[in-house]
């Protein structure tokens, strides 16, 4: 029998426009897209006159490593993690441009990940890739800039809260600094080997393996964040660093503090289970762990909020953030020229 002689075409061979034609053909645009992928720019309605810009930069090494995470597990983080900046102003995001810098070798499949990651966040919430760039690097790198509308609605900032106003989260929290946690170690595929032997079945999903996931892909609540808007929320931001040095942000820009109860917080099954396994506070990861993109807001006394949110403190006059009523530690967060 003759072997079949696999045939692998990298990046360096499309070139530069047939990259950018590769990456265009595979996302469809939506109606606010008036000019698509193809010209010096893209043209995108803006129903409200105005229009909420968020950017973020991925490094590879720094925010992803390409032995733990695939091309499509990029896209969607890279989109998730824009998209979620967008809502936490109130806003539906609309569109999103991306610079894309990647080593000539890099194989196009794994660029056709990457572009249906982007492809299939950007679906969640009805958004479209517009635009962008490529261009060789000696590793991976990834800009994305996105848009949104915010319908009418006044833009819901991180300098509004007041004394008195309630303080409440939506989405997971600890789950991605959990699994980077467990990669890290070199124990999530080993946990899952190891019950899979003593079980006498083959390896599958399991708890573990959600957190590498949420690591991987985040899954922020879009919606919440227009909901917030619609309820009246005070002050709004996505919990990117950190619950707690999140929440300094707001009561920084504020002038005012926040009082956190986390017993308030959920701590899954699954928390506790990693951090049993790694000798954590799983509370470490809930307080401080990034990159779950869930949603922190204000909102004014009285408010009856859906159960989706969940109450975690209040505002006070004051300065800073309080963890059971002691000051927060300092560097319960991450901070990319600290880390």
């Amino acid at each position: 029998m003759r072997r079949v002689r696999r045939c692998t075409i990298t990046v360096g061979d499309l070139g530069e426009f047939g990259l950018v034609a590769r990456i265009a053909g595979r996302m469809p645009q939506n109606p606010e897209v008036l000019l698509g992928p193809g010209d010096d720019a893209a043209l995108v309605r803006a129903p409200d006159g105005r229009f909420v810009v968020t950017t973020d930069l991925l490094l590879e090494g720094r925010h992803f490593r390409l032995d733990w995470s695939s091309g499509y597990d990029v896209g969607r983080k890279a989109a998730a993690q824009n998209l979620a900046d967008v809502a936490a102003m109130g806003a539906e995001p609309t569109a999103l441009v991306v610079a894309l810098g990647v080593p000539a070798k890099t194989e196009t499949a794994w660029a056709d990940a990457l572009a249906d990651g982007f492809r299939d966040e950007c679906a969640e919430v009805g958004a479209a890739v517009v635009g962008g760039d490529v261009t060789r690097s000696e590793t991976v790198v990834v800009a994305v800039t996105a848009f949104g509308d915010l319908g009418g609605r006044a833009p819901v900032t991180r300098a509004g809260a007041r004394p008195g106003d309630t303080v409440a989260v939506t989405g997971r929290l600890g789950f991605a600094a959990a699994g980077l946690a467990l990669l890290a170690e070199g124990r999530a595929e080993r946990w899952r080997a190891e019950r899979a032997e003593r079980a006498g079945e083959p390896e599958g999903e399991d708890g573990l393996a959600e957190l590498v996931a949420a690591h991987r892909r985040p899954r922020p609540p879009y919606a919440c964040g227009p909901e917030a808007a619609r309820l009246g929320a005070t002050a709004m931001l996505d919990v990117s660093d950190g619950l707690v040095q999140d929440l300094g942000h707001v009561a920084e820009a504020s002038g005012a503090a926040i009082d956190l109860e986390p017993a308030s917080l959920p701590l899954p099954e699954v928390l506790r289970a990693a951090g049993r396994l790694l000798g954590t506070d799983p509370f470490d990861w809930v307080l401080g762990g990034g990159e779950d993109h869930a949603l922190a807001a204000t909102f004014p006394p009285g408010v009856r909020l859906p159960p989706h949110w969940i109450v975690v403190g209040r505002v006070r006059e004051g300065r800073g953030v309080s963890v059971l009523g002691r000051p927060a530690p300092h560097r319960a967060g991450w901070d990319h020229f600290r880390e």
